[in-house]
Parts: C-alpha cells; structure tokens; sequence
C-alpha cells in the first residue's frame, strides 16, 4: 500500500453500518486481507469495515450511500459527538405519551 492513502486522518460515514473511510489523492492499489484486488483514482474511497477489512469504491457511489459522521479519532470512534438539529427532530417525532391520552 502507498504510505500517502495510510497516512492522514479517517473519516467516519454510515448508512446501516459505521466505516472509515480517506479520499484518494492519487491512483492506488493494494490486496486486501481477503486476497481480493482493488485500485482506485483520485477522487475515489479508500474504505475499511468494522471488521478491519479494507477495500476501494467509486466516488460517486460512496457519496450517493454514505453519510459523513465526522473525523475520526485514533481508535475508529468519532473525535467529537455529531451535532443534531434537535428541534427538527422533536417537531418530527411527537410525544407518543401525548397522543396516547
């Protein structure tokens, strides 16, 4: 693997499971842990699973599935706890107490 697309921060994203993930500045290609090839260009993701497991996907589809979560910190977790807009989610999920009286 290219020491640059290992070096720098992760970011973390989500869409029914937390990954980390880097953007790719230049090409890139490695084997991961499974024995399966990837490459990617720059502008591509650099992506690695719960399980440790890394590999690459298209800009276009990481952007068009992926949420960003913000950075992540040196054990995979978010350095810093994701801002809500809490009163947008208030006004869309009422008080079921108050509907059920």
């Amino acid at each position: 693997m290219s020491s640059q697309a290992q070096d720098g921060e992760w970011n973390l994203y989500r869409t029914r499971f937390l990954v980390k993930a880097k953007q790719l500045t230049e090409p890139f290609s490695f084997e991961n842990a499974l024995g399966y090839k990837y490459s990617g260009k720059p502008g591509d993701y650099l992506v690695e699973w719960s399980y440790g497991v890394k590999s690459i996907l298209p800009r276009k589809f990481f952007e068009d599935v992926y949420v960003s979560m913000g950075k992540a910190d040196g054990k995979g977790q978010l350095s810093a706890t994701p801002r809500l807009p809490m009163k947008s989610v208030a006004r869309e999920c009422p008080d079921r107490r108050a509907s059920a009286s």
